[in-house]
């Protein structure tokens, strides 16, 4: 079988992501928003997705992307024959009067690089999910989409006849694409775009420039980081798990999920990111997001929400092709009906850096100890409950070991909170539920492997257990911490340092991939038990499973290299980072003997 990779790049502002195909095609384009209805579907169905390319008059061409260094705008170049041109691709972010600037505006600028090349423009949205495509109309210099709830535009220095027409013409200037949502581009389109794209290049750079990271593959942390940052909706703080739907975990699986919002649990390892990168404003804004969600009547929260805190995020099954052919295409997510009980240490742990790091103020938590206690009560009721599990399992409920882990974690991170804010009685209540937690964990362990298993009465080996190995659980005693991942490693280890969540039959059967998250957490574990030579080839080998920009995908078939499941995966750069992180702390420590 052939060797899959997903052949595109993604753009963003934090308010909008965009996928651009190596053949210049933007093939995934969600607006207003991240799960909203695309525009630009061709990723799941090329015919009733609509398209937006940038092809030679021969359409017989090669291409290349790259990304302008340290930033999140991409240049795709296209050789034909003698020709070439170059397409650089952006999402205008930066600051202005003391704010982000973020449109709903995506620009592409053309220029000649080699020869005379001649061009051929198509833009053709579509909406409702591919039932139709938008219908055209030209203006003095725009074309206007018709039949949408918002104005749809596209204005452009180039002639509009020719894109009218589909007819190639020379591209003897620069020629700017402006394609705005609502409010059009009202200002002087090339200089406003050279201004854009300079402005927006600059504030990516600085922003890598504030980021704090050791040398250890410090290019590919940087790309991570870049890519998570345009995966938070900066208007709510809301972060999703990929921009995608219905990529499949593997072919013919069925197992295409929406993952276009945000999970609590996701979060927590994003910001987990964030805060090594010495990065705080994001972790604000999730703050406000987590703040406005609204608990059901029995206190507890969902799994996932909307980018906006909705609750209602109904599956539904969609009639477009799929990718590659790969149904069903879904749009919502089932999940939210799920009970995952390890979200409410998570929320904790993930809040703990405004209560630890000096750097914030009282101000900006005092709000807060409501909802602290809250979740600490969601810990206590849910202690002895049966879940999904952080693998969502669809009919299956466990007390799962991950949970239990997560139930210590967030006591802990709570015992601290409660030392910051001077709370005594959270701190005891706090402690009280980490000592019944570190009981839940023993119950799961398996004197005949050493290890834990993936719940209470189970003898599965999970591969979410890791986390007690990286997370601290065993603390100072490495022969506990060895033991449990020598068992891991016998049941779920694969070539390469990839690594199975588990292997044993689901909702859907036996899974066929690799969870790339799941590797990078064995190589942190490596790293933490002392076997850093293994850590450090385990990591580049696995950095080796990207595509040509180092974007990573959720799942990798260890036999034939492929990646699979929704892409860019925020997960899998998590993963790579976090590795990289622990990694370069174990590297960059003194060694006088």
């Amino acid at each position: 079988m052939q060797k899959h990779t997903y052949g595109s790049g993604v753009i963003g502002n934090c308010a909008f992501i965009a996928h651009v195909e190596l053949d210049t095609n933007i093939s995934w384009m969600c607006l207003p928003r991240f799960d909203s209805d695309f525009i630009f579907g061709g990723m799941l169905d090329r015919e009733k997705g609509g398209e937006f390319t940038i092809y030679p008059e021969s359409k017989d061409f090669e291409s290349s992307q790259l990304y302008l260094e340290n930033t999140n705008v991409l240049k795709t170049t296209v050789v034909s024959g003698e020709d070439s041109y170059a397409v650089t691709d952006f999402a205008p972010r930066f600051k202005n009067f003391d704010r982000y600037y973020k449109p709903l505006m995506l620009i592409r600028k053309i220029e000649a690089v080699s020869g005379s090349p001649k061009i051929l423009i198509k833009c053709q949205p579509s909406a409702e999910h591919g039932a139709r495509l938008l219908k055209a109309s030209m203006g003095s210099n725009h074309i206007r989409f018709m039949d949408t709830d918002q104005e749809l535009r596209l204005s452009t220095n180039a002639p509009l006849s020719y894109i009218m027409d589909g007819k190639a013409f020379a591209l003897n200037k620069p020629i700017y694409l402006v394609l705005t949502y609502g409010r059009p581009l009202e200002a002087p389109i090339e200089t406003t775009s050279e201004r854009f794209l300079h402005a927006t290049t600059a504030y990516w750079q600085e922003w890598v420039k504030s980021t704090s990271i050791s040398n250890f593959h410090q290019k590919l942390v940087l790309r991570s980081a870049l890519i998570l940052k345009i995966h938070q909706y900066e208007d709510t703080g809301a972060i999703i798990a990929a921009s995608t739907t219905s990529l499949p975990e593997s072919p013919g699986s069925t197992r295409n999920w929406d993952y276009r919002y945000c999970w609590i649990r996701d979060s927590y390892y994003t910001l987990t990111c964030f805060n090594s990168l010495g990065h705080f404003e994001e972790l604000e804004k999730y703050f406000e997001f987590i703040h406005n969600l609204r608990p059901g009547e029995d206190g507890r929260y969902q799994p996932l929400y909307s980018i906006t805190g909705d609750s209602l995020l109904t599956e539904e099954i969609s009639d477009l092709a799929g990718y590659l052919d790969n149904k069903p295409v879904r749009f919502g997510n089932q999940a939210y009906t799920h009970i995952q009980n390890d979200l409410y240490g998570q929320v904790l742990v993930s809040l703990l850096p405004l209560y630890s790091d000096q750097r914030f103020t009282e101000e900006e938590r005092s709000s807060s100890k409501p909802m602290i206690m809250n979740l600490l009560n969601k810990i206590e009721a849910t202690m002895n409950e049966k879940d999904a599990g952080l693998w969502e399992f669809r009919n299956l409920a466990q007390e799962h070991c991950y949970t239990f882990l997560f139930h210590w974690a967030g006591a802990c991170a709570a015992a601290k909170i409660g030392i910051r804010l001077k709370d005594d009685s959270m701190y005891q209540k706090a402690i009280e539920l980490r000592d019944i937690a570190i009981q839940k964990i023993e119950s799961c362990y398996l004197p005949e492997k050493k290890a834990y298993g993936q719940a209470l009465g189970s003898t599965y080996m999970d591969a979410s257990t890791l986390q007690l190995i990286t997370m601290g659980y065993f603390g100072e005693d490495l022969e506990r911490a060895n033991n449990h991942l020598k068992a891991l490693e016998d049941e779920l280890l694969a070539k390469d340092f990839l690594f199975y969540r588990y292997k044993h039959m689901d909702d859907f059967g036996v899974p066929e991939t690799t969870f790339l998250i799941c590797a990078f957490w064995y190589i942190e574990a490596l790293a933490c038990v002392g076997r850093l030579d293994e850590a450090v080839e385990g990591f580049e080998t696995l950095v080796k499973y990207c595509n040509h920009l180092h974007l990573f995908s959720e799942d990798v078939d260890q036999k034939t290299g492929s990646q699979w499941g929704n892409f860019p995966q925020a997960y899998s750069h998590v993963g790579l980072m976090n590795a990289a992180f622990r990694i370069g702390k174990k590297l960059d420590r003194p060694n006088f003997l």
